[in-house]
């Protein structure tokens, strides 16, 4: 491949600024630059990678594990330029951790969204790859954010997200001067009636992008505008998401370590048994000890 094709400076990828061994291989992905030290200051250690244009990183350790904090700015576009050159450095899994305005009624202004899957209204993902393809996240890194909610006793709920490119027409919400076409207005509707719980900009080129390259996506998004009543709290569940996605990537951390332990591709839950199953026996599963009574709403 030409050198113009994959641009790099000085050894580093162009738009983040990295290169191999600045990134960790678990990295969260912030759509807000400012919010890269936000999430780094819960960490144990941090150190400073780069930043260039919306592309903030900052590498360290949180409980013993090895993580990178990446922010992507808005929309497709800018995390699938993001995810390929994170790639490019050795990056496997992510987590998007930003922010989303619910649809449905029953989700209030604070609660977390975890998305099991995108509709995808975007345009960046259907550079990659036909629209008949799906954008789902990876189960063990859903998972891993489920147990890391129910641990830390935060309201959660889990489902499909919209994904579009507009904040405002995009979104169902009118443009500027009220301008807004009918099939905006319309989309709003459909998607309540459809069950998808919330609009975001990024899950859906994220999901596509790192199945089709082999690695692992999920996406946590603290709830600060609820559409329905109107109400708008820009800060509202940040920080508990935060603490979410910080347990998520240690908890897939000791998932990926036990599995390289019993030689095993996926995680499966009797594998937090002493002795994992075989034939038809039916194991008991033991969960982490640490857990607190579920206070969580899937």
């Amino acid at each position: 491949m030409r050198e113009s094709e994959e641009p790099r400076v000085g050894g580093k990828e162009y738009h983040i600024a990295c290169a191999p061994g600045d990134v960790a291989p678990y990295v969260l992905l912030p759509g807000d630059p400012d919010r890269t030290a936000r999430i780094s200051s819960t960490w144990d250690e941090v150190r400073f990678r780069a930043s260039h244009r919306e592309y903030v990183t900052h590498t360290g350790r949180y409980k013993g594990v090895e993580l990178s904090c990446t922010s992507t700015g808005i929309g497709g576009p800018s995390i699938s330029v993001a995810l390929e050159e994170l790639f490019r450095v050795g990056a496997h899994t992510f987590i998007r951790v930003g922010t989303t305005g619910a649809i449905q009624p029953d989700i209030e202004v604070g609660d977390l969204i975890i998305s099991s899957g995108a509709v995808r209204l975007d345009g960046a993902s259907k550079t990659y790859v036909d629209e008949s393809y799906p954008a789902f996240a990876d189960l063990e890194v859903t998972t891993a954010l489920i147990e890391a909610a129910e641990a830390l006793g935060v309201k959660y709920h889990v489902g499909v997200t919209a994904s579009a490119d507009s904040f405002y027409t995009g979104q169902g919400r009118p443009g500027y001067n009220g301008y807004q076409p009918s099939r905006s207005a319309e989309s709003l509707v459909d998607l309540k009636r459809a069950g998808i719980l919330n609009f975001e900009m990024e899950a859906a080129t994220l999901f596509v992008v790192a199945r089709l390259y082999g690695g692992r996506a999920g996406a946590i998004t603290a709830v600060i505008a609820q559409r329905e009543t109107g109400e708008f709290k820009p800060d509202a569940g940040v920080d508990d998401e935060i603490r979410v996605a910080d347990e998520a990537i240690k908890i897939l951390h000791e998932w990926d370590t036990l599995k390289s332990k019993r030689g095993k591709t996926h995680f499966f839950p009797s594998l937090l048994t002493s002795s994992p199953p075989r034939g038809n026996l039916t194991p008991l599963i033991l969960f982490p000890t640490d857990l607190r009574v579920p206070h969580g709403k899937a």
